[in-house]
């Protein structure tokens, strides 16, 4: 009977038995025609997604290099109009700037010009004063022509026109005469009063070339020291000489280039009194 019960009962798989199968059926499917072509299938595919991989990461790489080339690009052509915005505004404001210290230049050049032409036209109404004053002072019909000034023996003609010292002594000669000469106290004196009613200054014909020379009148003759002093400075040294003004009852010495009035001397003829 017990024989029967065990011969009855299935005999139960061991491990060693379980695992021996699944061997076999695995060498069953390496010896199967199939297995070699999955295999090379599946290695193609792995090699074709792994280069597919590789050149999706290249491009990768280069679409990401040409971003930051881009964007440095961008970032250089930012900074560069920058710079430009900066320079033209820069530019702006200077030129501004220049056109307002230009504008105020004009406006202190034309301020000037207007300032020293009234100045010239109201020394040029004194010397008409001057003159007018001196002329009712004297006898119409004295031994001087018209519009000059009879003082002694001489004619005495103050000019309405600015030049310079050689300009006056061509004007003076013209006239017949020759610009102002002071060889006594009461030539000098009456010369002192009649410029004392104008500012203006007036040539006188006393000049020297150069400082060490003696100061000579048109005529030659030294200066008498004791007539005058000379007011300012007259050491100073110009290429056309050092020429002799009066001016307000004082004597200067100048450049001969400058302009200024003049006053014109000539002989009166006295015989015409007689």
């Amino acid at each position: 009977k017990t024989f029967d019960n065990l011969k009855m009962k299935p005999v139960k798989d061991h491990p060693d038995q379980k695992s021996s199968s699944k061997k076999a059926k695995g060498l069953r499917f390496l010896s199967s025609p199939w297995w070699c072509p999955v295999a090379m299938t599946l290695g193609i595919l792995c090699l074709g997604l792994s280069v597919t991989m590789i050149m999706l990461g290249m491009q990768l790489f280069q679409v990401s290099d040409l971003l930051r080339q881009y964007q440095a690009n961008l970032t250089r052509q930012e900074h560069s109009l920058e710079g430009q915005i900066l320079a033209q505004q820069q530019a702006e404001h200077a030129s501004q700037k220049s056109q307002r210290e230009l504008k105020e230049m004009i406006e202190t050049l034309t301020r000037k010009l207007e300032e020293k032409s009234k100045r010239e036209e109201e020394l040029r109404q004194q010397n008409l004063d001057l003159q007018d004053a001196l002329q009712s002072a004297v006898n119409s019909s004295g031994p001087c022509p018209q519009d000059w000034i009879w003082h002694g023996d001489k004619c005495y003609l103050f000019s309405s026109g600015q030049f310079g010292w050689e300009k006056s002594q061509e004007n003076c000669l013209s006239l017949d005469g020759q610009l102002l000469g002071i060889n006594s106290t009461d030539d000098l004196d009456f010369i002192r009063r009649a410029t004392s009613h104008s500012s203006s200054p007036f040539w006188m014909g006393l000049s020297r070339k150069k400082p060490s020379h003696p100061w000579l009148w048109e005529d030659g003759s030294h200066l008498k020291p004791y007539l005058f002093r000379f007011q300012g400075a007259v050491s100073q040294t110009y290429p056309s000489g050092t020429c002799a003004y009066i001016q307000r009852g004082s004597i200067f010495a100048e450049n001969c280039v400058l302009a200024a009035f003049s006053i014109c001397q000539k002989k009166a003829n006295l015989w015409r009194t007689q």
